[in-house]
């Protein structure tokens, strides 16, 4: 569930474009609320969207799920949906 997640860190995704000879690096974050109808719509979002797809099995998956429901409970709001925080980071830089 980490890997949509892994350019959280400003510093990090700065290196990305210094090292690659990209100058005058700016980086903006912008707030927002990721809403999902439940937890289940939500790892079926990020597991099956994309990111892990190709890399986990059905049985894997209904593993992942369950584990989900208790382990991400604190994201359900009172009326059952998902929401949290959800930061982007947006760069603008010039090629060297």
């Amino acid at each position: 569930m980490r890997a949509p997640f892994v350019l959280g860190y400003i510093q990090v995704l700065r290196s990305l474009f210094t090292d690659a000879g990209v100058s005058s690096v700016q980086i903006e974050t912008h707030e927002g609320i990721a809403r999902f109808p439940s937890i289940s719509s939500w790892i079926y979002t990020d597991i099956k969207g994309w990111t892990l797809a190709d890399l986990i099995d059905d049985a894997q998956y209904q593993l992942l799920l369950q584990e989900a429901e208790s382990e991400l409970q604190r994201f359900v709001t009172s009326e059952g949906t998902v929401a949290f925080r959800l930061p982007a980071h947006i760069v603008t830089a010039i090629k060297a």
